[in-house]
């Protein structure tokens, strides 16, 4: 995948599919150590310890639509081919925990992406999933937590589309003084 935002949305939508009602994905840019770390945690379904020992195989996937799954192990050589981990935790019925390490100057890195797109995409696709987006950079932190925005709009629906552009214009703002 040309962007790592990409990584992100693939395993958020493995969260999605593990019938998780809260999904946290952190973004943590430290340029000071040159270490891009990127983690996504669910409540879901979790794995219990044979699956999960075969998750980072591209051979496998729990799909019966295809015959093999990329996305994981994908991130995972993403993240090896530029210095860095990769590590996945799982319990049945508590969640799953993803987290890839990079170097964050690496030539190979591929760009974050666009997370503004990758977030709110998550948002539309299930507006009774919870999701908290994190972000830290040059000391800096950004937080996104839609359990709080559902408190403040109470009966206006979070995917309504006025919510939808605060929600991007947010983000956008919110990386945007990230980077200053």
């Amino acid at each position: 995948m040309k962007e790592l935002s990409m990584h992100i949305l693939d395993i958020a939508q493995n969260s999605i599919a593990a019938k998780a009602s809260l999904i946290e994905i952190e973004v943590i840019e430290d340029l000071k150590k040159d270490k891009l770390t990127i983690t996504i945690k669910d409540n879901g379904k979790g794995m219990n310890k044979e699956l999960l020992k075969k998750v980072t195989d591209p051979f496998f996937t729990s799909r019966t639509t295809r015959k093999v799954g990329l996305g994981i192990p994908m991130f995972k050589a993403a993240a090896e081919a530029c210095d860095g981990s990769f590590r996945v935790s799982s319990s049945p019925g508590v969640g799953t925990c993803v987290e890839a390490v990079f170097k964050h100057s690496h030539i190979d890195r591929a760009p974050l992406g666009n997370m503004v797109d990758t977030i709110v995409t998550l948002l539309i696709s299930d507006p009774k999933i919870d999701f908290i987006y994190r972000h830290y950079k040059n000391g800096q932190k950004y937080t996104l937590n839609t359990i709080e925005i559902k408190n403040v709009l109470r009966e206006v629906p979070i995917n309504n589309m006025e919510v939808i552009e605060w929600i991007k214009n947010n983000i956008k703002q919110g990386l945007e003084d990230l980077e200053s």
